[in-house]
């Protein structure tokens, strides 16, 4: 039986102090998620940067560990990397394109429409993965998780409308050498 995608990682989920779930309130309310999308990607990239991948903010302020997805850019052939929360799912990581809420389907996820092949980095580690879109019972199974971590993802569904918001399982390729 081969090893899973978040224990290569060492990916783990810990319960949020009550600052951190104070934080999870504000990125989930409809302000704070819609100035989150603005921000907060480039805001994480510089301090992931300065901490070599160990920390982030969603992890900092909300509890919530995230790892950096690359993909291949679909249109452009470039990589491109994005910090997510990853949901740990059968061993694996499941990732929601939430968007933080809004109305558009975020790039990453044409990304891996395109291409499922994806690097997944956590804190120092980093591991070549195959995205596939999680069937309705494995769906079903990711959102309860996701909102256990982080209540956010069901006001998240709520506001969306108009776009069906796609589920991923991400499952090991093999360990990349780092």
């Amino acid at each position: 039986m081969s090893t899973g995608l978040a224990d290569l990682l060492g990916y783990v989920v810990r319960r949020p102090n009550g600052f951190q779930r104070f934080g999870q309130r504000v990125a989930s309310s409809r302000p704070g998620a819609w100035l989150l999308a603005r921000t907060l990607t480039p805001l994480d990239r510089v301090l992931q940067r300065l901490t070599g991948g160990r920390s982030s903010l969603p992890t900092l302020f909300a509890g919530l560990p995230v790892v950096e997805v690359t993909t291949r850019g679909r249109r452009s052939g470039q990589l491109r990397t994005n910090p997510l929360v990853a949901v740990p799912f059968g061993g694996n990581l499941a990732l929601i394109g939430t968007n933080f809420g809004q109305a558009a389907t975020p790039g990453w996820v044409y990304n891996i429409e395109a291409d499922p092949h994806v690097v997944i980095g956590y804190r120092g580690r980093r591991v070549e993965a195959v995205a596939r879109h999680a069937d309705e019972e494995e769906a079903a199974s990711i959102w309860q998780r996701a909102a256990e971590m982080y209540p956010g993802y069901e006001l998240y569904k709520r506001r969306i409308r108009g776009r069906r918001i796609r589920v991923f399982v991400l499952e090991a390729a093999r360990p990349s050498e780092s």
